[in-house]
């Protein structure tokens, strides 16, 4: 039987609701001015035209962007820093938490406080800039030129991600464990047999924060990065900003004589094709977050 909503209960939804609604109608309207914008005429830019849809649509502004080799190698290194990024910190953290999960690792309570340790402290931005340094001195003494490995590397671990796993690892009953070892199961075996496939939940939330990271990564991708042919696209969209707003605005991709859009246009342009893949992947992940964080943020 239906339950007779009260009239304050009845209140407190439809407000609830309706404030709800108003917070993502506010939240859309960014990336709906943005795509807008994008694909309207430089006059409606221009002139501030554009408030909510398109004026006078056209597609210059993108034919221009993907004829640009620069653009195109921006996302290029960016695809490789997110997958092999993701593919490097996600397997760290599946390795970090499984050991530490673990009660008969030794030592594994000074490990667990000096990794909660470096969540309470940080050792600040000059001396984590001067360990990339030496990060690199070794890798170009191995003879690895390419500093995109060394973001990869050095940007693999994430102490909140492996305490996620290491929690989600400690709610598998141990008794699966057992029989999978009385089985004949190897230690590798028993973590990507049991253990992993037992907390797909949160390896997936963590994986989407990991990817998520490296494909908005701008701040040490732009420091550790000395090749301009090795940017990725964050740092491609910033310094094509930063040329735009000093004034670069004649002889950069993004205009050309004659056009049919504005620069703003081809900025915009820009940011839209650095949202879309995550709005295309976030929603075939978004169903393991509140299982993922829930598993792993919650010890019994």
């Amino acid at each position: 039987m239906k339950r007779k909503l009260a009239a304050s209960e009845l209140i407190f939804k439809i407000l609830s609701y309706l404030f709800l609604g108003i917070f993502a109608l506010l939240c859309l309207y960014p990336f709906v001015f943005t795509l807008s914008s994008s694909i309207s005429s430089s006059e409606a830019v221009d002139s501030n035209q554009v408030i909510l849809l398109p004026k006078q649509i056209q597609f210059d502004a993108f034919k221009a962007m993907f004829t640009d080799n620069a653009f195109w190698n921006s996302y290029a290194n960016t695809l490789f820093l997110t997958v092999y990024g993701t593919i490097w910190a996600v397997g760290v953290s599946i390795l970090g938490g499984y050991a530490l999960s673990k009660k008969r690792l030794l030592f594994r309570k000074g490990f667990n406080f000096f990794l909660v340790f470096t969540m309470w402290f940080s050792a600040g931005i000059v001396p984590q800039y001067l360990n990339y340094l030496a990060t690199r001195d070794v890798f170009n003494a191995v003879g690895i030129m390419d500093d995109k490995w060394l973001i990869v590397i050095a940007m693999g671990m994430a102490a909140m991600n492996i305490i996620l796993l290491r929690n989600a690892f400690e709610g598998v009953p141990s008794e699966i464990e057992e029989a999978a070892i009385v089985d004949g199961a190897t230690e590798m075996q028993v973590l990507s047999k049991v253990y992993i496939p037992m907390a797909r939940s949160t390896i997936a939330t963590v994986t989407l924060f990991f990817a998520i990271s490296r494909w908005n990564g701008y701040f040490w991708a732009r420091q550790m990065t000395q090749n301009v042919n090795e940017w990725p696209l964050q740092v491609f969209i910033r310094t094509t900003l930063e040329n735009y707003t000093n004034g670069d605005y004649i002889t950069g991709w993004y205009n050309i004589p004659e056009h049919t859009y504005s620069p703003n246009s081809a900025i915009y342009a820009l940011i839209i094709c650095a949202v879309i893949p995550i709005l295309i992947i976030y929603p075939f992940i978004q169903k393991y977050f509140a299982k993922g964080v829930n598993m792993g943020g919650v010890k019994e």
